[in-house]
Order: structure tokens, then C-alpha cells, then sequence
């Protein structure tokens, strides 16, 4: 394991359980309580977490990892969710795009699929996206305004308001930390979930691509009721059960 996954996998940890000793990190990581108590010191400089006597707690209520940390998590799925997704398209469509390490999964599939004689456009206040897919000639990218949040590459604020109320958006792609059928969709930060709301409401379809492990969870600050999402592509690891519910809520589920 290479200190970045071990990091991923404390942050994980104390993100379940809100505090961690560090000899319940070492026995979980199967590395010496030497190796963890250096990475809790590294992690606390990044202001990730608090370090305590003998151990560490999260940093906030709100607990949300920065994308770089992502990355690693549910890869897999998160690349047959995109290769589903990116499906969905149709040529030179207008295409809107929130942050996340899902969306940009599709981002790149999307890159790859299209035709390069039609093309299409992405609306994101994702810097990454599209820092990632402006040298791609078939790919027009619009950026909306804002300020850069560190842990999503996200703008977030009212100078987004700008860009979006000039737009028409054909489908829109939405990662979430969570959703659920009585909670909607749903973000740990208000900024985030402010101008994801604005991008979905200037599109004709909505469609959530999250893994499973994100089916039946709540966030802090929500996106859009679960009637504002069309289609949830998400992995087969979703229980028929919360399928089901889905479903019934009038979600379109395609597990892949």
C-alpha cells in the first residue's frame, strides 16, 4: 500500500468513526503505530484532520474528502459508470457537468467516444474538467464563474448565476455524496450544492452517476429533490430493494 492509499484509507476510516487511535489505524492498516503516527501528523499539516493524545479526529461535522483522495475510491465502477453514461449522449449535445471524481470519469469517456466531425459542449464549474478537456478540439468548453473550492475543484458562489441563466443544457451529469429518495440529492457543502442546483435546473435531463455506496445516504445541504432526477447510472453492487425504491420514485436505475 503506498502512503497516498494509506492516507485515503485513515481518511475513510475517520470519516466512519469520527475519531481513531492510532493503534486502531495500525491494526487496521496492518503497518506500525510509528508509520500511522506520521501520517497523522502529515495529514493534521494539511488540516485534513486534528491530531489528539494517541490519535486523531475529524476535522469538522461536515466531513469531506478533497478530491486528490478520491480518486482511488470504487474506481472500477466509477469507470463503467461513465462508459454508461457517456453512452446516454447524443452527438454534438450540450452537455452540463458538476465536479466529482465520477463525473470527470465521464468527462473522459465522453473525450473518447465522440465524434471528432460533431462534437459536443460541456457546461462545468469543474476547473479540472475543464483544465482536462480544453485541448480536445472537438470539445467546446463553457466554464461557469465563481470562486475555486480546494477539495472539489468546484466554482462555487453567485458569479456562477452569470453563466448559467444564459444557457440551455440538453443533459446534465450529476455527482452527489449522497442520495436518497426522501432526501433527493444531496452535497456535504452548501456552495457546491447551490450551483449544482442552478446547472440541473437549466437541463432537460438530469442524471445522477454515483456509485452504490452513495444509494440511501444524506448529506448536509441538498441539490434537488429526487422528482428533479431522470436517470441514476450507478454499479450492480445496488440492492434490488433500494432499486426498487428508486424506481418507484420515477428514477430511471441503470446498474452496470
Amino acid at each position: 500500500m503506498s502512503r497516498y492509499e494509506r492516507w485515503n484509507a485513515i481518511l475513510e476510516l475517520l470519516a466512519e468513526e469520527g475519531r481513531l487511535s492510532v493503534e486502531q489505524a495500525a491494526q487496521s492498516l496492518d503497518v506500525s503505530t510509528a508509520t500511522i503516527r506520521r501520517d497523522f501528523d502529515e495529514l493534521a499539516g494539511q488540516q485534513l484532520l486534528m491530531r489528539t493524545r494517541g490519535g486523531a479526529v475529524t476535522q469538522s461535522v461536515s466531513y469531506d474528502l478533497p478530491l486528490r483522495y478520491k480518486t482511488a475510491r470504487h474506481a472500477g465502477e466509477k469507470q463503467r459508470i461513465a462508459k454508461a453514461a457517456a453512452a446516454l449522449v447524443e452527438p454534438g449535445a450540450v452537455v452540463g457537468m458538476n465536479g466529482g471524481t465520477t463525473t470527470s470519469e465521464v468527462a473522459r469517456a465522453l473525450a473518447t467516444v465522440a465524434d471528432p466531425e460533431i462534437g459536443f459542449t460541456i457546461v462545468t464549474n469543474a476547473l479540472n474538467i475543464a483544465a482536462e478537456l480544453t485541448v480536445r478540439q472537438h470539445v467546446k468548453i463553457v466554464v461557469t464563474g465563481g470562486v475555486a473550492r480546494p477539495q472539489s475543484y468546484e466554482l462555487i458562489g453567485p458569479l456562477a448565476s452569470g453563466v448559467l441563466d444564459q444557457v440551455a443544457i440538453e443533459i446534465a451529469f450529476l455527482g452527489v455524496d449522497a442520495i436518497d429518495v426522501d432526501a433527493g440529492a444531496t452535497a456535504h457543502h452548501e456552495g457546491e450544492a447551490s450551483v449544482n442546483s442552478q446547472l440541473i435546473e437549466r437541463a432537460a435531463r438530469v442524471v445522477v452517476v454515483a456509485d452504490a455506496s452513495k444509494v440511501g445516504r444524506r448529506a448536509f445541504a441538498r441539490i434537488c429533490p429526487i422528482g428533479s432526477i431522470d436517470t441514476l447510472v450507478t454499479d450492480d453492487g445496488l440492492p434490488d430493494d433500494a432499486a426498487v425504491r428508486l424506481t418507484e420514485a420515477g428514477v430511471t436505475v441503470l446498474r452496470v
